[in-house]
C-alpha cells in the first residue's frame, strides 16, 4: 500500500514538472517566433505611405528627421511634428536647407524624453490640429513600440508606418546590435501590456 502511494506521489510530481516544462517551452517558442517576426519587420524596406494629414518623426536615431522632411516636401503629409527635440536645437539646425514657406508647417516638440512621451506629445499635436491620419517615421526596430504607444493614445487616427534603417542595421550585426534588438523587442512586449485597440504593425507576409 505504501509503495503504491509513493508511486502515485512520484507520478503526480512528474506530471507537474512536465506541465511546467511544456509551459516554459511554449513561452520560449512564442518569444523566438515573435522575435523572428520583429526582426523581419525591422529589416524590411518601407512602402511609400498613403497621403496623410500629418507626419510625426520620433527623434533618437539617424535619418529620421531627414526622412520626415522629405515626406513633407513630397506632399505625403500636410503638417510635420518632430517629437523629442532638444530644447537648445533650432529648426535651422535641424533643416538648414528648408525651402521657403515650409517652416510654418513644422512643429518642434520639446517635451518628450521617451517613446511614451512621444506618444503624449503627438496626441496633443494631433488633437490641436484636428488630424485624422498620421505617418510615423522612426527606426525599423522602434516602429512596433511606437505604433503601440501612439495607437493607444490615438485610437481613432489612421497610422501609417514609414521606417528608417540606421547604419547598424545595414551591415553585419555585432553583439551590440543584437543586444539593441533584443532590448527593443522586450520593451515592445512590455508596451503591449494592457488594452491596445489601434495597434496595426507590419508583419504580414511578403
Amino acid at each position: 500500500m505504501a509503495a503504491t502511494t509513493s508511486m502515485k506521489t512520484r507520478q503526480a510530481k512528474w506530471g507537474w514538472w512536465r506541465a511546467v516544462g511544456l509551459f516554459l517551452t511554449a513561452c520560449i517558442s512564442l518569444f523566438v517566433i515573435g522575435f523572428g517576426l520583429f526582426l523581419r519587420s525591422a529589416l524590411r524596406a518601407p512602402d511609400l505611405p498613403p497621403i496623410s494629414d500629418g507626419i510625426v518623426a520620433l527623434t533618437g536615431g539617424n535619418g529620421r528627421v531627414e526622412t520626415s522632411l522629405s515626406l513633407l516636401k513630397q506632399g505625403r503629409g500636410r503638417l510635420l511634428l518632430v517629437s523629442g527635440v532638444d530644447p537648445k536645437v533650432t529648426l535651422q539646425e535641424l533643416a538648414p536647407d528648408l525651402p521657403a514657406g515650409l517652416s510654418e508647417r513644422i512643429t518642434l516638440g520639446r517635451e518628450a524624453t521617451s517613446t511614451a512621451g512621444n506618444a503624449t506629445e503627438t496626441k496633443h499635436w494631433v488633437k490641436a490640429n484636428k488630424l485624422h491620419s498620421l505617418i510615423i517615421v522612426t527606426a525599423g526596430y522602434h516602429m512596433w513600440r511606437a505604433e503601440v504607444e501612439i495607437g493607444r493614445m490615438l485610437p481613432g487616427v489612421r497610422l501609417s508606418p514609414y521606417t528608417v534603417q540606421p547604419p547598424a542595421m545595414k551591415r553585419p550585426f555585432t553583439r551590440g546590435t543584437w543586444n539593441l534588438l533584443l532590448r527593443e523587442y522586450g520593451k515592445f512586449l512590455l508596451a503591449c501590456i494592457g488594452p491596445v485597440k489601434a495597434f496595426r504593425h507590419t508583419v504580414d507576409a511578403t
